[in-house]
């Protein structure tokens, strides 16, 4: 059995590997001219680490929801997953119809890797490229998701779909006991639910990619890539429809923020 370590190990060369043929692949000749002759100096690095600094601190923030809750005097075991059964039902059961040996392995590669790739390669482009207020505005915008969502994680948790409804099936952490064990340390219950992080960072990463780069083969793959993490968050038993919609939401909200923070008056 693969342990957590060589899970943890793998999934990084794999970044690495993915992330090289990435720029060869996504961007053209002429930025990569550019963009090696316009790494960021001090001056650029400066100005972009306050954002980044703050984003490391939010996404870290996530570690202490359980003892916040703990230190509020919540109750432990508290969810609100009647009240996603009251607005969709069991609906999210038809993505499992679907199911099939390759399909569940492409849909955690996707979930794992693809959701990983999107989020830091965008980041790294904007940042080798010098497109310094696109990354910041970038920056912003996973931020005020993480900060908006923080609440509802808090005050109202809502349980991944495998332990709330009966023959849902947990196609996720049954690939591997070594990938249920690392979504625990992110998110200790499994009920970091409504809203969906992965639906609204993997569309507003997509949002930035289309209306703030010119990286054309790189917004094909970016939109099929989001398509692909929102069908897999729903099909392999984590998240409820409701919470895709929600995640979606937003995201489009976090980007209209974003890039009104730099707008000049």
């Amino acid at each position: 059995m693969v342990s957590s370590n060589q899970v943890d190990l793998m999934m990084a060369i794999s970044l690495v590997f993915s992330m090289a043929v990435g720029y060869y692949v996504f961007v053209p000749k002429n930025l990569k001219s550019k963009s090696s002759s316009k790494m960021p100096n001090s001056a650029g690095i400066s100005e972009i680490l306050p954002y980044a600094i703050l984003a490391v601190f939010i996404f870290m923030l996530m570690n202490f929801k359980t003892a916040i809750a703990n230190f509020l005097g919540l109750e432990p075991y508290r969810n609100c997953d009647q009240y996603m059964l009251m607005l969709e039902g069991t609906e999210v059961y038809h993505f499992q119809s679907l199911m099939t040996p390759m399909l569940t392995y492409f849909s955690g590669i996707i979930y794992l890797l693809g959701f990983s790739f999107l989020l830091i390669f965008t980041f790294i482009i904007l940042l080798s490229t010098r497109n310094t207020r696109t990354l910041k505005e970038y920056l912003i915008s996973l931020v005020f998701i993480c900060l908006a969502s923080y609440p509802f994680y808090i005050f109202f948790p809502v349980n991944v779909t495998c332990h709330v409804l009966p023959g849902m099936v947990p196609l996720l952490y049954q690939m591997n006991p070594a990938i249920l064990w690392i979504a625990t340390i992110c998110d200790p219950g499994l009920n970091n639910c409504f809203p969906s992080l992965h639906a609204s960072i993997s569309v507003v990463t997509t949002l930035f990619i289309l209306f703030r780069t010119d990286l054309e083969r790189y917004k094909v793959f970016a939109v099929l890539t989001t398509i692909f993490i929102l069908f897999a968050i729903l099909y392999l038993g984590i998240h409820w429809i409701t919470d895709l919609i929600g995640g979606i939401i937003l995201a489009f909200i976090a980007y209209f923020i974003a890039i009104r923070s730099f707008t000049t008056r």
